[in-house]
């Protein structure tokens, strides 16, 4: 299996990320691929969790690592989880090594919507979300029903446009 190496992506939820962590914050990286936003975290605040169904990307230097599946081997709450997910709508022609990384499902948003149905429960009172996702992932407003979202950040390439979201429960 390959590990995510960072991107304009990776680059874009980070900047968001020296943004909205605080020095208080609990804070579980979801699927962390090169664990760019789990360090960029800890550099504000040192409890950190990474959490990736690849093992390769599990070490990462002072911070906690668990593999795992979305929250299939995560009990506890956090104030922020912060998601990169793949949300590129499934190419055949892709090779699984890669798609596991960058394909989101069919549509692209499957795995978006997974998350979101499993996340309130990991979220502490006034807990919120970093998501990062494409156009091309679909409208984000049609599977974040249950939560508040304010987009952040919007960013233009070739063929997408990127954005980096903050989700809140809309109730707990």
């Amino acid at each position: 299996m390959s590990i995510y190496e960072p991107r304009e992506d990776s680059y874009l939820l980070q900047k968001l990320v020296k943004l909205e962590t605080k020095t208080t914050d609990k804070v579980l990286d979801m699927g962390t691929g090169s664990g760019i936003q789990a360090k960029t975290a800890y550099e504000i605040t040192k409890d950190v969790k990474a959490v990736d169904i690849n093992p390769e990307c599990l070490n990462i230097n002072n911070i906690k690592t668990i593999q795992s599946d979305l929250f299939n081997n995560i009990q506890e709450s956090y104030d922020l989880i912060i998601f990169n997910p793949p949300y590129l709508p499934e190419d055949p022609n892709e090779p699984k090594d890669s798609a596991l990384a960058t394909t989101g499902g069919k549509e692209g948003h499957e795995i978006i919507q997974s998350f979101l149905k499993q996340a309130k429960q990991h979220l502490n009172k006034n807990g919120r979300i970093l998501l990062l996702y494409s156009s091309l992932s679909g409208k984000i407003e049609k599977i974040a029903k249950d939560y508040n979202i304010e987009q952040l950040a919007e960013e233009s390439h070739f063929m997408e446009k990127l954005y980096v979201s903050k989700l809140t429960p809309k109730s707990l």
